[in-house]
């Protein structure tokens, strides 16, 4: 039996894994679960699943989860900092970090401090800060499995294989709600519409990214840092059906591609259960509802996330890391009407050309491009100075 500490059980990733974890109680105890501020479904996970320690980050919401879980040997903590406390419990043999942005780096790094297995979810936390990250888990020895359907394609596919065999890799992408949309269009576009995907049920956030393209271009370069791999080794295509989740091109020629219906449990489980591929009773791919796969090139001139996720990943140093804090800000305006869904690009382009690059940054160069980037992206928002 494996124990689980789930960072982010109340978001989407978070309650799915919770869904593997209770179809297969003789394989996985959940020993630790946290959550931004939704007190009322992480009490409700605690008393269900009874873990060692429970962390609400919002401080006024510790005296509710405090309360409720009382009369049970939980311990109960509060505030982001408490987040790395949950990450390297003593217990945990995996770390599922589901939760949404760069808030993540810091817990990550505690789990990999104490030597955590990392199912990870969490793709900013290699954007912002991949080779700090891949050098720490590569010096503990520990393992930073894939939870996103197309990373764990690729990891699926290369079981046995050496990387060095690597010639290409492919990530797909169902082009979001938008897909054949002109720039035009695009200018009027409501977050209700945006909010719409054709395929994935997923958190607001990771639901914009992908009506922009943004989630591809930052899964671009997570897979640069999961899978050792230079920015011309990376393609995108997409693939509307969303069967086929990813594949890769091996130096001989040959193609391995790794498919199977749109479901985020599927590479939940195989996270958790790796190196083993344990039973499931999920729904089956059947070919017969699936009779055309059809394949396309993205659009980066249209959709510019993508092509400057591309640019900011061959500058490296801190340059994923602006465009990543800067989509942060961007998406968050434009779910509160804010901004316009095009205008997204323009700050976050005004950011990668205004914000202070460092060729080699350290951890603490990470933190403070974060808070700088935010802060300036922020303003650019609020004075709506987008011109470029």
């Amino acid at each position: 039996m494996k124990n689980i500490a789930i960072l982010g059980s109340t978001g989407s990733i978070g309650t799915q894994t919770l869904e593997v974890i209770r179809a297969n109680p003789g394989l996985y105890k959940v020993v630790a679960l946290t959550a931004q501020k939704n007190a009322e479904l992480l009490i409700e996970q605690a008393l269900q699943y009874l873990p060692e320690l429970v962390v609400i980050c919002d401080d006024s919401q510790y005296g509710k989860v405090k309360d409720a879980l009382s009369d049970y040997s939980i311990k109960v903590l509060a505030g982001e900092e408490a987040l790395c406390e949950a990450a390297s419990l003593e217990g945990a043999d995996l770390v599922i970090t589901a939760i949404m942005g760069s808030v993540g780096l810091k817990p990550t790094i505690a789990a990999i401090k104490a030597k955590k297995d990392i199912g990870l979810a969490n793709k900013e936390t290699l954007v912002v800060a991949g080779s700090l990250v891949t050098q720490l888990a590569k010096a503990n020895g520990v393992k930073i499995l894939p939870v996103d359907s197309e990373h764990s394609a690729i990891f699926q596919c290369l079981v046995g294989e050496s990387y060095s065999n690597i010639e290409k890799i492919y990530l797909t992408a169902s082009g979001g709600p938008f897909r054949g949309k002109d720039r035009a269009f695009l200018s009027g576009v409501t977050k209700a519409a945006a909010l719409k995907h054709p395929n994935w049920v997923m958190g607001a956030k990771i639901t914009i990214d992908s009506a922009s393209l943004m989630n591809k271009g930052l899964e671009v370069i997570e897979a640069k840092w999961l899978f050792d791999l230079e920015a011309d080794q990376i393609d995108v295509i997409v693939h509307p059906q969303s069967i086929i989740h990813s594949l890769v091109q091996f130096t001989d020629g040959s193609i391995k591609a790794q498919m199977g219906l749109p479901d985020m449990k599927l590479p939940i489980h195989y996270a958790m259960a790796y190196p083993e591929r344990a039973g499931t009773d999920f729904p089956r791919f059947n070919f017969m509802d699936y009779p055309e796969l059809s394949f396309e090139q993205p659009d980066r001139t249209t959709f510019r996330n993508l092509e400057l996720a591309y640019r900011a990943m061959e500058q490296g140093g801190n340059m994923p890391c602006i465009i990543n804090a800067a989509n942060e800000i961007v998406v968050a305006a434009f779910l509160e009407d804010k901004i316009g869904f095009l205008e997204m690009s323009d700050v976050i382009e005004r950011c990668m050309q205004d914000v202070s690059f460092i060729a080699e940054p350290d951890l603490n160069n990470f933190l403070e491009t974060d808070a700088h980037t935010r802060i300036f992206a922020r303003e650019l928002v609020t004075n709506q100075t987008l011109s470029i």
